[in-house]
Order: C-alpha cells, then sequence, then structure tokens
C-alpha cells in the first residue's frame, strides 16, 4: 500500500497544467485517472494497454445505446462504462508520463481513438433517437448531427491550434481566471456528455439536457474558433 501511495503522490507532481480543463476534468477525472494509473503502474501495464482498456469500456456501452431500448438500468451502465473509459483515457497519459514511456504511437492511437468515440457517440445517439424515441418532430435527428460536428470540429482545431502554436511561437493572449475558465468550459467537457446518459431512460429529460449541450458546444465552437484563429494571426 506504501509503494501505490507514493507513486500516487508522484503522479499528483506531474500533472498537466489546469489550463483549458473544465471543473470535471480538475476534480473527477484526473483524480480517477490518477486512481488508475497507479494501479496500472503497480500491475506493470502499459500506457497503451490502458489506452485500449479504456476503449473496452467505451465502444460497448456505445453499441448498447443504438442496440437496446433505453431504460433505467442500461443508463446507469452506459454511464459508468463511458465516465470509466474516460478516465482511462487520462490515466494512459499519466502512466506515460510517469514511467517515462511516452511514445508518437501511443499519443497517435489516444488521439485517433478519441476522435472515432466522438463520432461514434452521436452516431449511436441518432440511431437510438430514430429507433427509441418518440421525438416532439423530425427535426430533433439533425441534433446529433449538430452535436457531432460541433464535438469534432473542436477536438480537431484544438490539436491543429496547439500544433500551429509551437511551431510560429505565437504568444498566448491574457487568459480568465483559472477558476473561472474551467466552469465556464463544464458544459463542453466529454465527461459532462458522458453523465448525460444518466438520463437515457428518461426521453424527455435526456432530450433535453442533450440538446442544451448541443447548444453550448455551438456557442463554444463558434467562440473557440474565432479565439484561435485571433491568437495564430
Amino acid at each position: 500500500m506504501t509503494g501505490f501511495i507514493e507513486v500516487l503522490r508522484h503522479m499528483s507532481a506531474a500533472q498537466k497544467p489546469a489550463k483549458g480543463a473544465s471543473v470535471y476534468t480538475l476534480f473527477v477525472n484526473r483524480p480517477a485517472g490518477r486512481v488508475l494509473a497507479a494501479l496500472a503502474y503497480r500491475a506493470g501495464a502499459t500506457p497503451n494497454q490502458l489506452t485500449v482498456l479504456g476503449a473496452l469500456f467505451t465502444f460497448p456501452a456505445l453499441a448498447a445505446v443504438a442496440l437496446v431500448r433505453p431504460g433505467p438500468g442500461l443508463s446507469v451502465c452506459v454511464c459508468a462504462a463511458l465516465a470509466v473509459g474516460f478516465a482511462l483515457d487520462a490515466a494512459d497519459g499519466q502512466l506515460a508520463r510517469t514511467q517515462r514511456s511516452g511514445s508518437v504511437s501511443g499519443e497517435w492511437l489516444d488521439h485517433v481513438l478519441d476522435c472515432v468515440k466522438l463520432v461514434t457517440v452521436h452516431l449511436v445517439v441518432l440511431v437510438s433517437f430514430y429507433r427509441f424515441f418518440s421525438l416532439p418532430d423530425p427535426a430533433f435527428l439533425l441534433a446529433p448531427m449538430l452535436f457531432e460536428l460541433a464535438a469534432v470540429v473542436i477536438f480537431f482545431a484544438g490539436i491543429l491550434t496547439e500544433q500551429l502554436k509551437r511551431r510560429t511561437a505565437a504568444p498566448a493572449p491574457a487568459e480568465p481566471a483559472p477558476a473561472l475558465r474551467s466552469l465556464l468550459l463544464l458544459p463542453v467537457d466529454y465527461g459532462v456528455t458522458c453523465l448525460a446518459f444518466l438520463f437515457l431512460g428518461s426521453q424527455h429529460v435526456f432530450l433535453s439536457v442533450y440538446c442544451t449541450l448541443l447548444l453550448a458546444h455551438l456557442l463554444f465552437m463558434a467562440a473557440f474558433l474565432v479565439k484561435w484563429f485571433r491568437e495564430l494571426r
């Protein structure tokens, strides 16, 4: 146990910066990932193994959304599996930093699976809407498509902006206070999207929560694109 605590302390001192992370990531996902990473370190696992394990939690849960009629049991299982998969996504990077075993191929695998996950999560919602939901209007089938568009654009443009900043060494503009920024970013945190599936068994509640998060993503997408473009000029 002492060894586990020591590893945990070492990982706590080697965290990513808080900038750009929401309160869910800072206070829920990273701490949970840190515990999983410490357990993996003690077990001799590799970062890539944690990445694949995260996919094994995430994608069967997403398949269930498309294939199984929503209910309370399914909602809890899907939400839990997605949350664990997201925590493992944080754990692989923490383990890599602790082991000093980070690699370009590992980073590539992590980002590719993240992209597949972002696309799939909204595709399965679209299928579930079509198969199982009594939608107020067929136009609500557009919601998962727009959500997927916004989520993928934010993900890709954010990574691209980071890479271009490294090449151009563009000075970073003044940022809002970290606590305020972290709170404002909460609606576009993937972890909050995972938590939304807890309401999947109640169609009206899930539809309301999902569309609220969609609106937040569309607004943030527009704001982020303008912000990132100005930073790179």
